[in-house]
């Protein structure tokens, strides 16, 4: 099955939305683990690790929304951009866009006369249609929605932040970061995996990316916790 067969039927704005929530699964899951794996490090207190948690959180998932939002807003505003400007385009040059359209269906295989038969014909039916779909490759009906993307962000950070949280709270003090390291390595693996297959790329490299970036990212925080935590104690 290709890449356009399995999201056949899927629209822009679900896949972007798709994108966003497995993407902040993913950054929820690491920074919070980095994070709290960081004060455990520090501290085998469980007030401080809690209150790091819940700010870490409301931090993380507000900052991801916000950046969901003004990214995928600024790629709305730049297909609204390209659509107006190929309506001016239909307007003010009928032939000349006929003849554009007629050049991007040789363009991609078919014989000079049945190219020319194709753009009419689409031209006839829907010539805005026909051009934000085939030059633009823009679905007029389907843009993205920076909305959507922001609330699938913030609630996917969420949860990808209650797991370490829990993992990191929930077991015996000596058993706190072993128990957070191999949850989150778990969860990265699927979260990664699901991540390449949305985006049509190798499943084991991008997951093996994902699972190192995290693993790293929990030694280094846990080891400068316990640096910090016995310089502040000494």
């Amino acid at each position: 099955m290709h890449e356009g067969e399995a999201h056949a039927g899927v629209s822009n704005s679900k896949l972007n939305g798709l994108r966003a929530a497995v993407l902040g699964a993913n950054d929820g899951i690491v920074s919070i683990a980095g994070l709290v794996v960081g004060v455990a490090g520090a501290t085998t207190a469980t007030g401080p690790i809690l209150t790091a948690s819940i700010a870490g959180l409301l931090a993380g998932a507000i900052s991801m929304a916000a950046g969901e939002y003004i990214s995928v807003s600024t790629q709305r505003d730049t297909e609204k951009a390209l659509l107006a400007k190929e309506r001016r385009e239909l307007a003010e040059d009928p032939d000349a866009e006929l003849e554009e359209l007629a050049r991007i269906y040789e363009g991609k295989g078919l014989k000079a006369e049945t190219a020319w038969t194709v753009a009419r014909e689409l031209t006839e039916h829907d010539a805005f249609q026909a051009h934000a779909e085939a030059e633009l490759r823009i679905d007029p009906d389907d843009l993205t929605n920076p909305w959507q993307a922001a609330i699938a962000s913030f609630f996917a950070f969420t949860v990808g932040a209650l797991l370490p949280i829990v993992a990191i709270l929930l077991p015996p003090v000596s058993l706190r970061v072993p128990v957070t390291f191999g949850a989150v390595v778990v969860a990265l693996a699927i979260t990664g995996t699901l991540s390449a297959k949305l985006g049509g790329a190798n499943a084991v490299r991008a997951t093996t990316r994902v699972v190192l970036g995290g693993a790293i990212a929990m030694i280094v925080t846990f080891v400068t916790g316990q640096f910090v935590g016995g310089f502040a104690g000494a």
